[in-house]
């Protein structure tokens, strides 16, 4: 966190402010050796053209590299990654405690912490995240949307729906409450975590219930369900997006490509990070074989939903404090499991858009979106582990991070 803070400070010391940044009309040209567009095409020695916070166009250079405002040489450039599951509250205090949310009694402390998170994330090569989420982001995301902390654009849920003790009428109203308060989504746990074995805790009407109305006022469900019952009920109850689904089977798989639910899992990155800093989270030996031993299961599984025709598979990371800014090493353990690397990128740009309802808005390099773009050393559709080194940043048009580009004058 104090190598996230020192960021902070130097940007807000050395950098042309945000908001300044993001009234420009100037025209902004990047070239790089190649593009990906988000979608699973590619443009060589292109050519990204960008004014007033959008894309212009995306062409074949034909001589004008040279007069390119930013030259990324053998770089590629592709749309800003999207992560659908965050949890940018969490960090570690100067006390080595993982706190959740702010802490009234060292404000100051909290809001370096939780904008570190930010920091690292954007930083990363990941533009939008989906937090669920806590009461935290409520200012979070207003100031990165202002221009005051900088950082992805933010989706959350604002809580979470976790109470299986309550009527259905009861979930109903806080679904509304959720709404009333500006949530974005509705995040529902239908199960126990993964330490307690993942059951089903929400009752197929509960989970109806929450999902049905949200639907009805206009947001999408985000389930927490670890367990094949909870993933066949949530899917069966209208819910949107699936997270987790450790112990789902094929049948499930295939029920959610039928039904167009979306699926988010999660194989790698979350659980190890626990197991590399079991003291940090003071978890027990027993509780961090249990989740080491789940990595093999998800990956089996995540093989399984991979395969499955017509399964919507998005990119999410559950990152949690110590995670921030590691989210693509989701990613690559993904493409080690067997899936493609287009479709790995695919899976966190154009069709993680879609699934947070942005496809009109992000995820793709095509004109007329935001200009949420990043580029990376090397060709990760050749080499997945090339998305480990971003080499430059641009959200909405304003440039974050130009390291190695040179800069026309």
């Amino acid at each position: 966190m104090r190598n996230a803070i020192h960021i902070l400070l130097s940007i807000a010391l050395l950098a042309p402010p945000l908001a300044a940044q993001r009234d420009s009309t100037a025209t902004i040209t990047i070239h790089a050796t190649l593009a990906l567009d988000g979608r699973g095409g590619s443009v060589h020695d292109a050519l990204v053209t960008v004014r007033a916070g959008k894309i212009v166009s995306v062409a074949a250079a034909k001589g004008g590299a040279s007069h390119a405002t930013y030259e990324l040489g053998t770089a590629t450039v592709m749309p800003g990654m999207i992560d659908a599951h965050v949890h940018p509250g969490w960090y570690v205090n100067r006390k080595g405690v993982v706190l959740h949310g702010s802490d009234p009694t060292a404000p100051a402390e909290s809001a370096l912490g939780m904008e570190g998170n930010l920091l690292a994330t954007l930083m990363a090569g990941v533009t939008t995240i989906q937090s669920v989420g806590g009461p935290e982001d409520f200012d979070l995301r207003d100031a990165v949307e202002r221009g005051v902390v900088p950082g992805p654009r933010i989706l959350t849920s604002l809580g979470q729906i976790n109470n299986a003790k309550l009527s259905v009428d009861s979930l109903r109203a806080i679904v509304r409450g959720f709404k009333a308060q500006g949530a974005d989504l509705i995040k529902l746990f239908a199960s126990a975590g993964l330490g307690s074995g993942g059951a089903q805790t929400m009752s197929d009407e509960q989970i109806k219930a929450v999902c049905g109305e949200a639907t009805a006022l206009g947001l999408r469900t985000v389930v927490h369900a670890i367990s094949a019952a909870s993933v066949r009920a949530s899917t069966l109850g209208g819910c949107t997006e699936i997270e987790h689904g450790m112990f789902a089977t094929q049948a499930e798989l295939t029920l959610m490509s039928e039904r167009g639910t979306w699926y988010d899992p999660q194989i790698c990155l979350v659980l190890q990070n626990y197991a590399d800093h079991k003291d940090v989270f003071r978890f027990s030996d027993p509780a961090i074989k249990t989740l080491t031993d789940a990595i093999p299961v998800g990956t089996e599984m995540f093989r399984h939903a991979i395969a499955t025709p017509g399964l919507k598979v998005i990119f999410g990371t559950d990152a949690v404090a110590l995670a921030h800014g590691h989210n693509v090493e989701e990613l690559v353990c993904r493409v080690k499991a067997g899936q493609k690397p287009m479709d790995a990128i695919v899976s966190a740009t154009s069709l993680a858009a879609s699934a947070l309802g942005l496809g009109n808005r992000t995820g793709a390099l095509t004109p007329g979106l935001d200009a949420d773009i990043i580029a990376v050393s090397g060709d990760p559709t050749k080499q997945i582990e090339a998305l480990r080194s971003v080499v430059f940043v641009m959200r909405s048009g304003v440039v974050y991070q130009s390291r190695g580009a040179a800069a026309a004058k």
